[in-house]
C-alpha cells in the first residue's frame, strides 16, 4: 500500500497546480472581456444564420465570370493598382528628401567635431517628429478623414497611402542607410562633396538591395491597403467587393479574392526578381 502510494506521489505532475491556476485566472480575465465586447458565438448556430452562411458558401464555391464581371472586376483591379502605384510613388516625393534631412550618417556638420550644429538638431528632429505622426495614424484613418473631405473615390485612397507610408518609408531608409558601411559617404563628405552626391554614390550602391526590396514590399502592403481602403469609400476592388459583401453574392467575392491573391502572389515574385538581379 506505501509503495502503491509512493509511486502515485513520483508520478504526480509538480506543475499541476500551476496550471489550473492559470487556467482559472484566463477564465476569471476572459469572461468579463466577453461580456464587455458582447461576444456570443452561439450566434453562429441560429437557423436564419446557418441558412444564409450555407447560401453564400455554396455560392463561394464557384467563382463568378460572366463577361459584364469580368470586365468590371479587370476595371477595378487595374484601379487598385494604380491607387497603390500612385499613393507609393506620392509617398516617396516626400520620403526622399526627408531620409536625406534625418540621415545622420550624412552629416556635414558632424564631420571632424562628431557634434551637429543645433539649427541642424532641430531640423532633424523636426522631420523625425513629422515622420512619426505620419505614420502613426492607418491609412485606413486617413482614407475615413479624407472621405470626409474630398469626397468618395480614388483620390482619397491615393492621399491616404501617400501620407501613412511617407513616414514609414523615410524612417526605414534612414534605417537601412544608417546601418549601411559608412566609409564611401564618409570619404566623399570629407572631400567636399554635397549630401545628395554622398547619398547616391556612396551610400546608397551599399543599400540598393535591402531598399528595393522594402519598397516593393511596401508596395505590396500599399495594394492590400487599397483595397481596405476601398471598403470606406476610397475606391478600386475593395469598394465593389463591400457592395457584393452587402449583397451576399459569394461568387463575385470568391473571384475578386482570387484576383487579390493574384496581385499579391505577382508583387511577391516581381521582389524576388529584382532582389536577385540587385544581387
Amino acid at each position: 500500500m506505501d509503495a502503491t502510494l509512493n509511486h502515485a506521489a513520483v508520478h504526480r505532475d509538480p506543475a499541476l497546480r500551476r496550471r489550473i491556476f492559470m487556467v482559472v485566472a484566463a477564465l476569471v480575465i476572459l469572461w468579463p472581456t466577453m461580456v464587455i465586447s458582447e461576444f456570443k458565438p452561439w450566434i453562429l448556430f441560429d437557423e436564419q444564420s446557418l441558412n444564409a452562411t450555407g447560401r453564400f458558401l455554396a455560392d463561394f464555391l464557384v467563382p463568378a465570370h460572366d463577361a459584364e464581371f469580368l470586365q468590371m472586376l479587370v476595371r477595378e483591379t487595374w484601379n487598385t493598382v494604380a491607387i497603390a502605384t500612385a499613393g507609393l510613388t506620392l509617398a516617396l516625393l516626400g520620403a526622399i528628401p526627408a531620409t536625406l534631412i534625418i540621415n545622420e550618417q550624412l552629416s556635414i556638420s558632424a564631420l571632424g567635431t562628431g557634434r551637429m550644429r543645433p539649427l541642424a538638431v532641430f531640423v532633424r528632429q523636426t522631420v523625425r517628429w513629422l515622420m512619426v505622426v505620419l505614420r502613426s495614424v492607418p491609412e485606413l484613418v486617413w482614407a475615413l478623414l479624407l472621405v470626409r473631405i474630398i469626397g468618395l473615390g480614388p483620390t482619397a485612397g491615393v492621399l491616404a497611402i501617400a501620407l501613412t507610408y511617407c513616414g514609414m518609408l523615410g524612417k526605414v531608409y534612414a534605417e537601412i542607410l544608417e546601418s549601411s558601411d559608412a566609409h564611401a559617404s564618409d570619404t566623399l563628405l570629407a572631400n567636399g562633396s554635397g549630401r545628395l552626391a554622398a547619398l547616391l554614390y556612396g551610400a546608397l550602391p551599399e543599400a540598393a538591395s535591402e531598399l528595393m526590396s522594402y519598397t516593393v514590399y511596401r508596395w505590396e502592403c500599399a495594394i492590400r491597403g487599397s483595397v481596405v481602403m476601398g471598403f470606406v469609400g476610397a475606391g478600386g476592388l475593395g469598394q465593389r467587393m463591400d457592395e457584393s459583401l452587402k449583397a451576399m453574392n459569394g461568387a463575385e467575392v470568391s473571384a475578386m479574392l482570387l484576383v487579390f491573391i493574384a496581385l499579391v502572389a505577382l508583387a511577391d515574385q516581381f521582389s524576388k526578381v529584382l532582389r536577385r538581379r540587385l544581387g
